[in-house]
């Protein structure tokens, strides 16, 4: 399996996940305490990465990724967007110096 059909069926979980009671998934009690507790667990994986990188531990850091990764995939979910979404951001910008890509985000 690769890794757009992993982003895809993590994404058709998600969305599944959106109609389950709380009571019955993590994700689904996530996306029901809604948008704050969202942003919160994205932020708490975020300073955990950091917290592996500084510890130089490559595995806890992978791990660390994958939560931070899955999180924002919920966050994505929560806004009707889905990993495809970011992975098309990507590719266009593939190719594109960052110094241009970001001078054209502050002029539009």
């Amino acid at each position: 399996m690769n890794a757009t059909e992993i982003f895809k069926n993590i994404g058709d979980t998600l969305e599944a996940r959106k109609e389950a009671s709380p009571s019955s998934s993590y994700v689904a009690s996530l996306l029901h305490k809604g948008e704050d507790a969202i942003l919160k667990k994205v932020a708490e994986e975020a300073a955990e990465v950091l917290m592996a990188s500084k510890d130089k531990d490559r595995l806890h850091l992978v791990r660390e990724v994958a939560d931070l990764w899955f999180h924002s995939m919920v966050l994505l979910a929560h806004h009707g967007l889905r990993a495809e979404d970011v992975v098309m951001e990507l590719k266009r910008r593939e190719g594109i110096s960052g110094i241009d890509e970001k001078a054209s985000r502050t002029q539009g």
